[in-house]
């Protein structure tokens, strides 16, 4: 079979579709609303689409929402090069002002959630506040991986994930069959469903994804002993000044919540746990109208600490 190519993420829905400029690459952004922007990043294996519930809550609220694809996914570009957390937090602080805006909210599960930390210390003017869903801080996750052996085996994968040309193809064996069991293994059972496990398959298989987005664990574990790895882990010492939400499914199977619990000392700004009952890794997802709720009563409090 044929290899979808990116205009199969363009999915219909109640936003538009669009693509900007920033940090010399192109990144396509599906947007809806008015008002406070909301930029949304999402995780691993997936692509904008995740935010496909949050971005209808989030413009009926009365916010701008904008979920783009990250570098390397999507419809987004796909450059050989740029997968450290400095030039990706760079990309969004670009998209950011591309999208017109001086600073966002911004909302990153996974993946995404990690370079939202990243973002908000790299760039703190453009981040407003954070959300981090599903993702604990940085430094919190070194933490885990080095002293919890729990961790460490949910962690196996991205070990896998090295293999040059035979981790591609693996991800993308049987029409992406392994990206099907990747999400149905993180989340709690019943999800995904028929349509989403469909999307998220033929997403990876657009040419150049399955590559790219494995590059993003390649730099974290080729990064360890560079000086390029050794500067990222320095500069996540600075402390988040922003308010921060942290959502986390207690049904976790990728992430374990007590790896990402403590992420709060590295935040010196309000900062809000919640641990969601009877969600795993993709809340937003498997539970879209408490995962909103949450959100937006967090976005609404001027007093988030409380």
């Amino acid at each position: 079979m044929e290899a979808p190519d990116a205009s199969s993420v363009l999915r219909d829905g109640p936003w538009e579709h669009r693509m900007v400029t920033a940090n010399g690459a192109r990144f396509h952004v599906a947007e809806a609303g008015s008002g406070p922007l909301v930029l949304l990043l999402h995780g691993f294996p997936e692509f904008w689409w995740a935010w496909r519930h949050a971005i209808v809550a989030l413009a009926g609220a009365g916010y701008r929402a904008a979920a783009m694809d990250l570098r390397g996914f999507g419809a987004s570009d796909k450059p050989p090069r740029g997968y450290d957390p400095a030039t990706l937090a760079t990309d969004i602080a670009g998209v950011v002002r591309s999208l017109g805006a001086a600073d966002a909210v911004v909302v990153g599960h996974g993946l995404g959630g990690m370079l939202a930390w990243s973002t908000a210390v790299a760039h703190p003017k453009v981040v407003r506040r954070l959300c981090a869903v599903s993702a604990p801080h940085p430094r919190r996750m070194r933490e885990a991986l080095r002293s919890d052996p729990g961790q460490v085996r949910l962690s196996g994968h991205v070990l896998g994930f090295q293999l040059p040309v035979l981790a591609e193809r693996r991800l993308l064996r049987d029409d992406a069959a392994y990206v099907e069991h990747l999400l149905a293994s993180w989340a709690a059972p019943g999800w995904p469903s028929a349509e989403e496990a469909a999307a998220y398959r033929a997403a990876v298989q657009v040419p150049g994804v399955a590559h790219c987005s494995l590059e993003y664990s390649r730099w974290a574990v080729r990064s360890l002993p560079r000086p390029d790895g050794a500067r990222f882990a320095r500069g996540m010492r600075e402390p988040v000044r922003v308010p921060v939400l942290h959502l986390h499914g207690a049904a976790d199977r990728a992430v374990l919540p007590r790896s990402a619990q403590g992420s709060g000392r590295y935040v010196e700004a309000p900062y809000r746990w919640r641990l969601l009952g009877g969600v795993g890794h993709f809340p937003h997802e498997e539970d879209p109208e408490a995962f909103a709720a949450e959100l937006l009563g967090w976005l609404d409090d001027p007093e988030p600490d409380r």
